[in-house]
């Protein structure tokens, strides 16, 4: 059973990716009904939670129910992050979380996220100061290296051992792929045999299905894997990867009813979190997925992204649910 700090997690846990505009508390309440083991919050700026940035802020909520739960943070300047930690801290999540994966510009020009992969000592140096800031676990997400000739990750994974880190997630891309082409977990599976290292080793990158994960989980013998753009809209993800790592079989897709109901719950949660305007708005760009590959469903999409009323979208719910009651075999 992979441990980190006191935080002891099932065999092989499913973890869910923080994902920027994805990963908040309604969408995490519901991964984490449907068999999500250990959550991340969004990655929030370590800037902007010490400029006490009211979308920054935000992002610290976390629920109970959601436990174990980590926040990430992610910033270049060591003094912001060890105030960051020092702030994450008072919220008491489970263990904090460090960003030097994300490949977005905007992140890496400021010398965060991903730009840190080409310095490793200031790496070193920025997890140090979180370290300081924090007497929670502290934990590392990054990727292979900034480019194919420069992965780095052998060397990452030993030195942030070292100095504490108590878990490493590695998304089996480098930088400059962003989020194309083709993972590669055999430099992860490098590290999870490295005699060196003994904290747990999650893989991050292209799981999409369960035999997928099952394929992974046994080719390359990490501790777990992260799930990230599969669960969009997909939360079922989680409980269908578990059930056919214990039985071998798949489970029945989520019928329409199903996708309705967890749509809809989203959209509640959202509304209780959020404000019901916002709520409202931010949940439209997610029914694309809740309702992907279902036949003839173009009219009502195009009626639950312009609805601006909650009862007039629950009533919208009501009427896919009826029209497609007997259409199930369609999804």
């Amino acid at each position: 059973m992979p441990k980190i700090g006191n935080i002891i997690l099932p065999e092989h846990p499913l973890l869910l990716a923080p994902m920027e505009d994805v990963s908040d508390p309604p969408f995490r309440r519901l991964c984490k009904m449907h068999g999500a083991d250990l959550m991340y919050s969004e990655f929030i700026s370590s800037e902007g939670l010490i400029r006490d940035a009211m979308k920054s802020k935000m992002k610290l909520d976390i629920f109970d129910y959601e436990r174990p739960v980590g926040i990430q943070i992610f910033g270049g300047d060591e003094e912001a992050m060890e105030m960051s930690a020092k702030i994450v801290d008072t919220v008491q999540p489970d263990l904090v979380d460090i960003n030097f994966g994300c490949p977005v510009k905007k992140v890496v020009c400021k010398g965060a996220g991903a730009g840190v992969l080409k310095d490793v000592d200031l790496m070193i140096r920025l997890t140090k100061a979180v370290i300081k800031g924090t007497s929670l676990p502290v934990t590392v997400k990054t990727r292979l290296g900034w480019d194919e000739s420069s992965i780095n990750i052998d060397e990452v994974a030993e030195r942030l051992q070292d100095i504490g880190v108590q878990a490493l997630t590695v998304h089996a891309r480098t930088r400059a792929q962003m989020y194309k082409g083709h993972s590669d977990w055999t430099h992860i599976e490098r590290i999870k045999n490295n005699p060196r290292i003994s904290m747990p080793i999650f893989g991050n990158g292209d799981i999409d299905s369960a035999e997928k994960a099952l394929e992974y989980k046994n080719r390359f013998g990490l501790d777990g894997m992260m799930i990230g753009r599969a669960a969009i809209g997909y939360p079922w993800i989680f409980n269908e990867i578990k059930h056919f790592f214990k039985t071998g079989e798949k489970l029945a897709p989520p019928t329409v009813a199903d996708r309705v109901e967890a749509a809809q719950n989203h959209l509640i949660w959202s509304m209780e979190w959020k404000g019901e305007r916002v709520g409202i708005v931010e949940m439209r760009r997610h029914y694309t997925n809740y309702f992907k590959g279902i036949h003839g469903f173009k009219e009502y999409k195009q009626k639950l992204v312009t609805t601006d009323g909650h009862n007039e979208l629950f009533e919208i719910f009501n009427q896919i649910r009826e029209v497609y009651a007997n259409y199930e075999h369609q999804v």
